[in-house]
């Protein structure tokens, strides 16, 4: 009998995407229990008054051996008691020594319940009874404060089965059922850039992971991701994006799943979600999920979301008349469903995330009693529409590169001969700030630019770079520069009839176009960056020899712009589209 919203009486089937920095896979410390304490002769944990802690926080974990307990009738609530007569008699008596029997043999015997538990039976919470190699209490993730990566334990899961399992296991929604997810789908893991890794490698045979062979030792920054402990904090470089491009792609384009679930940690998620609408050509749903709390935690917002994405994907609210995925990848967070190009998070709590821009991006809700809801459908183009997904990029660009005396056009490959984005290909965008009351004087100097000069000079020798200002006064609008508003929400461009996005959504729209290109231009006293690039590019493009560049100044507030003008040489990139 099914209790839950029934949108079929097939399950679907799920791939999960295992994405780094995923507090949505992490748990608390696994502290050892005073029942371990006390019974090793170790410090108790105390109040703050100094006597023991009143309880033993219980940590999931598997039976070893079958086992029979004895649970006390009515101690599931403190007013089951009172309808007692609603309720079937119990399955014995346990006397005041703790023998067992089918009937009472005494009125100080408790009605109970017996219950054989077994290990296949899935995860019970119970305390914690571990230690460290020398006897001592585990007090925290390490053996002490700050230590090498050998001699600290992960918090974070290396897939998403365990976290799964624990939902289903553990977890009780609304109408007083478990198995939020497996009654309603298949879960496949996958380990695309994930937030823990093994070390000391793997047995092909004990892998919970879709993949085959062994698992090598595996790295951390490398294979893997986590920011806890802080001072072991790693986060994934720019061309990991490739890795995760190619295996969702190849994932999801198999025709095996019914839909993903993608998670992160909760302050970047929302990149790699609008980062995926744009480069995924699949028509399959997406969702991404975040926690702000850990897995296990007091009131951790996980598994909620999980079971959100679970029944979004399910109900097919988000299919068009040909089944195809017709809202994009969306962020599927605290029951409400946002367009990947709005979301963003914009205060570090619970709740934090919010739909930029002032013109909508919550497109309905997930989950919920009633099941899931579409209210609106986004205008702008996502995944299988997508101009720049992954089969839509071209094999390779043309793009331009700064050479002494002007530049030169060079090829540069995006993809191979497999049709597989290159991690090369991924560009850089530097992004500059501006602010008012930022300039040091009425007379700037250019070389007090440092964070812009340090961006221009490292783009020297890569191709693939675009230099970008953040701030609409920050540099005079041109082929390599983009002037955009600031990201709070409900903000405005103040170009008419543009959106605004959140930074990063306008980071990884450019980070999209890999036609990015750096030319260095030989400014004389008085030429405008812009103007000089301007002017290089359009002889490039007319496979002319750039001529000296136009001069000319731009004006800003009545007053001339200086900060990036004047006797001083500059390399800034453009993009060659």
């Amino acid at each position: 009998m099914a209790l839950r919203p029934l949108y079929s009486n097939k399950k679907i089937r799920i791939a999960h995407l295992a994405g780094p920095n995923a507090t949505i896979q992490n748990t608390p410390p696994l502290v050892t229990s005073n029942k371990a304490r006390e019974a090793h002769g170790l410090p108790l944990l105390t109040d703050v008054e100094g006597m023991p802690s009143r309880f033993d926080p219980l940590r999931p974990q598997k039976l070893a051996v079958p086992v029979t307990v004895y649970v006390e009738q009515f101690s599931a609530h403190p007013l089951e008691k009172d309808v007692a007569e609603l309720y079937a008699a119990p399955d014995g008596y346990v006397d005041a020594a703790g023998n067992f029997s089918p009937e009472r043999t005494s009125d100080a015997d408790k009605p109970v319940y017996r219950i054989e538990l077994k290990p296949e039976d899935g995860y019970y919470p119970m305390p914690y009874m571990a230690r460290q190699a020398d006897g001592s209490a585990w007090e925290t993730d390490g053996t002490g404060p700050r230590v090498e990566r050998a001699k600290s334990r992960q918090p974070f899961m290396p897939d998403g089965r365990r976290t799964f399992d624990e939902v289903d296991r553990l977890g009780v929604d609304g109408m007083g059922l478990g198995n939020a997810i497996s009654d309603v789908a298949e879960v496949d893991f996958y380990r695309l850039a994930p937030s823990a890794g093994y070390t000391k490698g793997l047995a092909a045979a004990e892998r919970t992971d879709e993949g085959e062979g062994d698992i090598a030792p595996e790295v951390s920054g490398t294979d893997f991701f986590p920011y806890r402990p802080a001072h072991l904090n790693a986060s994934p470089p720019r061309m990991s994006l490739a890795r995760i491009t190619n295996m969702a792609q190849d994932i999801l384009g198999s025709g095996d799943y019914d839909g993903a679930i993608w998670t992160q940690g909760s302050p970047r998620v929302e990149e790699t979600c609008y980062w995926l609408s744009l480069a995924l050509d699949v028509t399959v749903p997406v969702c991404c999920n975040a926690s702000q709390r850990y897995h296990g935690q007091i009131s951790n917002d996980g598994p909620k979301n999980l079971a959100d994405s679970t029944d979004w994907i399910a109900s097919k609210v988000w299919a068009d008349d040909q089944g195809r995925n017709r809202v994009g990848v969306v962020m599927v967070q605290d029951q409400r469903v946002f367009a990947a190009r709005e979301v963003t998070k914009v205060d570090a709590r619970p709740g934090g995330y919010v739909a930029a821009g002032g013109h909508g991006g919550i497109l309905g809700a997930g989950g919920g009693g009633t099941g899931s809801v579409l209210r609106y459908v986004p205008a702008m183009k996502h995944t299988w529409q997508s101009e720049v997904n992954v089969s839509k990029l071209p094999a390779s660009v043309t793009g331009i590169r700064g050479r002494e005396g002007g530049i030169e056009t060079i090829e540069v490959a995006v993809k191979d001969g497999d049709g597989r984005l290159l991690d090369t290909a991924i560009p850089k965008v530097s992004i500059v700030k501006d602010a008012s009351y930022i300039e040091d004087d009425y007379d700037s100097d250019p070389a007090q630019e440092v964070d812009t000069i340090a961006f221009m000079e490292q783009a020297e020798e890569r191709p693939a770079v675009r230099f970008r200002a953040g701030g609409p006064q920050s540099l005079r609008q041109g082929g390599c520069v983009v002037e955009v508003a600031h990201p709070v929400e409900g903000g405005l461009f103040r170009f008419p009839g543009r959106q605004c996005r959140a930074r990063h959504h306008r980071r990884f729209r450019h980070l999209r176009r890999p036609v990015h290109r750096r030319l260095k231009p030989d400014l004389g006293q008085g030429a405008h960056p812009v103007d000089a690039v301007h002017h290089e590019v359009r002889h490039a493009a007319a496979g002319q020899r750039p001529a000296q560049a136009d001069q000319g100044r731009g004006r800003r507030d009545g007053r001339e712009t200086r900060a990036l003008s004047g006797g001083v040489r500059y390399a800034l990139t453009v993009q060659a589209d």
